[in-house]
């Protein structure tokens, strides 16, 4: 043997880190203006696995990797998928209904031209959608069976299929996400700007300054104003003759008053065309005692509460004008529920500023830090809720795995923000660190895994055969779901694309959309879709052992 793959198989962990040293460098070179992103560590992972067959890392280095990275997406999440149960829950489900019937009818197809066997087609299917609660399901399923002939074996034969099929299940989603954006020349930046309906928050935020010349902008106070048209902007100071002072929501507004607003452009107009016309003066240049500042949101007590309930205009006189989180600013509202690590930007008396602070907590070493019991509590729950056994018609028992469970806790802790004393939510440089760690070490463990896969396709019969049909499977079944969904159900291309990687259930299809989008829309597409379709493949794949 190679002293250097016996060093490798000897000492895994030297192993891992230099797959993830060697792969993410190499997701940075483009190919035809595209790159791989973090998804090369699999590619990476997948030759190391077919260098030797022992050189495949622990299973726990890959379900870590996979819990970590569902689980910090849920969390990230949560809020944004309840708010898309509201708009296009239904329409978005059966969609993937569709989508997975179409890919359960092609594999039928493939199977019995090439006459796999039904455990070789359900793990073909398991591989093809990159799903491994559905080859999880399928080994449970199996081992019930009554034993006839060597078991092993036969546990064996859904495997060696997900294996064969697996790479490309990954790498059919890239090409046929490549092939539709060349095709329609989509611009994810000049989508980005224009998806008000999916994502309102992503816009620039600016600040303008209006004359208020309209007699209507005068008859109700600015909180009712702002709910009868929808206004998506804060009301942050006004000018009555010489005066500035914090624009106040339960009052009016009066004639050729200066206002202060705060927003999206496109809602900047909106607001500045009822209440009169832009002006060019800086009001917050004669403001004298009245203060700006941008503080961290570290206090626990604040973290996962509405803005609403939190009051600050009437402990403190305070306006809260702007949230950013990460690299995006948002414009915030009552419901805007804050997260640990957001830097909201306040106006506040001189007098009260320091309270202000210390209020919010303004402390960037807590926001660096990790609540461990949340965190791991959150996590026990999840992986909890993925060994429940689910049965469902028909005498069929399924399970949502280490994938399915972490994830839908995570969505549901993410939307609920805080339990009592408990702050669900972990902040966004942390929830980002973990995501990155947890999606490397799956990528590189699973990528081990599969690539002795890679070599059985030259070395034994008919696996060329089993290779070409998990790629139709996995190729058919992505152009299907990206044009209909473009086209047909007019889904933004960014939001797509998180909803194709949600319906093959594919961490590393995700990480290349994020990595192409360089926003963070798929990941709304992603989890809004990806427990239907973990349920629906761990379904589909036990149907498939039964078909003769």
């Amino acid at each position: 043997m190679n002293p250097v793959i016996e060093v490798l198989i000897k000492y895994p962990l030297l192993q891992l880190f230099l797959i993830a040293a060697l792969g993410y460098p190499l997701g940075r070179i483009k190919f035809f203006g595209s790159s791989l992103g973090v998804a090369s560590v699999l590619f990476v992972g997948l030759g190391f696995g077919a260098l030797h067959e022992d050189l495949r890392l622990p299973d726990i280095v890959y379900v870590l990797g996979l819990v970590l990275f569902v689980y910090t997406i849920g969390l990230s999440s949560g809020s944004t998928f309840v708010a898309s149960l509201r708009r296009e829950g239904l329409r978005d489900n059966l969609f993937v209904a569709g989508v997975l019937l179409m890919a359960f009818g092609i594999t039928v197809v493939a199977s019995r031209s090439i006459g796999m066997p039904p455990s070789f087609t359900a793990g073909a299917f398991a591989g093809s959608l990159t799903n491994t609660p559905a080859l999880a399901g399928i080994l449970d399923t199996l081992k019930g069976y009554p034993e006839t002939g060597n078991l092993d074996q036969l546990l064996a034969e859904p495997v060696i299929a997900y294996s064969i099929t697996y790479p490309m299940g990954v790498l059919g989603v890239m090409l046929a996400i490549n092939l539709v954006k060349r095709i329609w020349k989509i611009d994810y930046a000049v989508e980005a700007r224009a998806m008000r309906g999916f994502a309102s928050e992503s816009q620039a935020i600016s600040r303008r300054t209006v004359r208020v010349t309209r007699e209507e902008a005068t008859r109700d106070a600015i909180r009712i104003m702002s709910k009868a048209h929808g206004w998506n902007v804060v009301f942050s100071r006004t000018k009555r003759g010489d005066q500035v002072t914090l624009a106040g929501r339960d009052s009016p507004l009066s004639l050729d008053d200066l206002v202060l607003i705060v927003g999206p452009e496109e809602e900047l107009d909106r607001v500045s065309l009822f209440l009169g016309e832009p002006s060019g003066e800086h009001i917050e240049r004669d403001q004298k005692d009245l203060e700006m500042r941008r503080v961290f949101v570290s206090n626990t007590q604040v973290a996962g509460r509405k803005l609403k309930d939190l009051q600050v205009d009437l402990k403190f006189g305070a306006v809260v004008t702007r949230l950013r989180r990460g690299d995006m600013d948002m414009v915030v509202r009552g419901d805007s529920t804050l997260e640990p690590g957001d830097r909201v930007r306040v106006v506040a008396p001189r007098s009260r500023m320091s309270d202000v602070s210390e209020y919010f907590g303004d402390s960037y070493r807590d926001v660096s830090q990790v609540d461990i019991l949340s965190f791991s509590l959150g996590l026990v729950l999840g992986l909890f809720l993925g060994i429940l056994p689910i049965p469902l018609p028909g005498d069929i028992t399924v399970r949502l795995g280490f994938a399915g469970g972490p994830l839908i806790l995570g969505l549901i802790l993410g939307a609920i923000g805080r339990s009592g004393s408990l702050v669900w939510d972990v902040p966004y440089s942390s929830n980002m660190t973990l995501r990155q760690i947890g999606l490397i070490l799956f990528l590189a463990g699973i990528g081990t895994r599969a690539g002795s896969g890679l070599t059985a396709i030259f070395v034994q019969g008919g696996a060329l055969d089993l290779f070409l049909a998990g790629a139709l499977i996995t190729f058919v079944t992505s152009m299907l779901a990206l044009v209909v969904g473009y086209r047909v159900l007019k889904i933004p291309y960014g939001i797509l694309i998180g909803m194709v990687a949600g319906i093959h259930t594919q961490p590393a299809v995700l990480g290349f959309a994020l990595d192409q989008t360089k926003n963070d829309h798929p990941n709304l597409g992603y989890s809004s879709v990806f427990p239907t379709a973990t349920i629906l493949k761990i379904l589909f794949a036990q149907i498939l052992l039964s078909l003769t």
